[in-house]
């Protein structure tokens, strides 16, 4: 069926993607708009870890202020070109990022920036505590483990549950606005701020 030009701009306009992804997407779902969505992002989640190793340099810097004033956020998401970065979709996912690190207190991006010093402090306090606990000592290693991934997952903003929808982490509505918007997206760093505490900075 014949596309419109209209029909590939409002889709463009809403996703970011190429003008030949709008085209097949369109295409693929007979001019459906909602389908052509789908269709774009299920294509685009394949392709989320291809898009991982393009540069990123472009993108905003997002200042969030919460409870009057006791809780600030600034945070760096990066994308590849700047027709994305002015993007509504984009901002939009920039913010909702703001408010995660605003209301859950990530201490780090990713998991492999948790310094290594951390890790082994928090694995000797498991440690300690399964066995003060009397944990048979062949089950302290398993202990450990569940331990210190559930300080990942509190503590590591790609680890933690999304607090709009916590079935998806904050890992997979990224690689879903990857797949949306068809380019590579980092959450470079971010800092946040609480009245009276010391700066968390990453």
């Amino acid at each position: 069926m014949a596309i419109s030009t209209d029909l590939i701009k409002q889709l463009r306009e809403s996703t970011g993607a190429g003008i030949s992804d709008c085209k097949n997407a369109l295409v693929e779902s007979n001019g459906d708009l909602n389908k052509a969505l789908d269709y774009l992002r299920e294509k685009g989640l394949a392709m989320a870890a291809k898009r991982s190793e393009r540069k990123a340099a472009d993108g905003t810097v997002e200042i969030y202020s919460h409870g009057n004033g006791r809780v600030g956020v600034m945070v760096e998401v990066n994308c590849e070109t700047d027709f994305v970065a002015r993007s509504e979709a984009f901002r939009t996912f920039a913010h909702e990022i703001a408010l995660q690190i605003a209301a859950t207190s990530p201490l780090y991006v990713k998991e492999e920036d948790i310094p290594a010093d951390v890790l082994e402090h928090e694995k000797e306090i498991a440690t300690a505590k399964a066995r003060e606990e009397g944990k048979p000592e062949a089950v302290v290693p398993r202990i450990v483990d569940g331990y210190l991934a559930k300080f990942k997952d509190e503590t590591v903003l790609l680890r933690q549950a999304y607090i709009r929808d916590e079935e998806i982490t904050i890992e997979k509505l990224l690689n879903q606005n990857v797949a949306a918007l068809g380019e590579n997206i980092i959450i470079r760093r971010f800092i946040r701020w609480s009245l009276g505490e010391s700066t968390e900075e990453v």
